[in-house]
């Protein structure tokens, strides 16, 4: 039982201290040592995966460059598959909260929201290209062996939702849902062709910025999806 004791002068009311069980403390120190060789064994295998991919990528390669051995890392992940969904679920949650900061930022109004999250989405693979590089599977659709279809389909939601805030502003702006829809996957396509050119260089080609394609690109969609609004409005019934 823990008692707490006062630390108060005699014939004064003292204030209670709780005193933690051995076993607590220990407990306490234990997980903060797992989370440390955990976050060693991620940051080794970011760098594994980086290099080689995650084809390319073994359980033996991500020990030898964080210091352990291969049945150490085991004891944390079951497979290469579970340290790269590890890795790509903190990139996602990054991805959100850069969305969401600028989703706050536009204060509610609907053009300025749409802008503000799509450009958010761009900025933050534009700055990040090894986050591009490790999201390539999830943007291709396709399951990394070994990889359960629950974590998997929970990645891929956490994508949606970095995109969803846009599509919501286009439906703000009077777009109808499933077009807003359709034009947010196509923004999602158009932004990471665009990303891809410009961090192989090969977007020199057509002498353009990625930025000023995208920015051109964004305005046209929030023109037409304000412009949607203002074409239902001008409808008149008929007699």
């Amino acid at each position: 039982m823990i008692k707490p004791s006062k630390t108060g002068s005699p014939g004064k009311p003292g204030r209670a201290r709780v005193v933690q069980r051995p076993s607590v403390a220990r407990d306490v120190r234990r997980q903060a040592l797992t989370d440390v060789r955990r976050s060693l064994v991620l940051d080794a295998a970011r760098a594994v995966f980086f290099e080689h991919g995650l084809e390319g990528t073994s359980i033996r390669e991500i020990a030898q460059r964080a210091g352990y051995t291969p049945g150490a890392i085991y004891s944390y992940f079951a497979s290469k598959e579970e340290v790269y969904a590890a890795l790509l679920g903190e990139s996602l949650e990054r991805l959100n909260e850069k969305v969401q900061a600028a989703r706050a930022q536009s204060h509610g109004e609907a053009a300025a929201t749409g802008r503000a999250t799509a450009t958010a989405f761009f900025d933050f693979y534009r700055d990040n290209p090894r986050d591009l590089d490790l999201g390539f599977y999830l943007f291709q659709g396709m399951q990394p062996r070994g990889l359960a279809p629950e974590l998997d389909e929970r990645l891929k939601q956490r994508l949606r939702d970095a995109l969803l805030p846009t599509q919501e502003a286009l439906e703000a702006l009077g777009m109808p849902a499933g077009e807003a829809f359709s034009e947010t996957a196509a923004l999602f396509a158009h932004t990471v062709g665009l990303l891809v050119l410009s961090h192989t260089g090969d977007i020199r080609m057509f002498k353009q910025a990625s930025q000023d394609l995208f920015e051109s690109y964004l305005e046209r969609l929030v023109a037409r999806a304000a412009g949607s609004s203002r074409g239902t409005g001008s409808k008149q019934p008929k007699a």
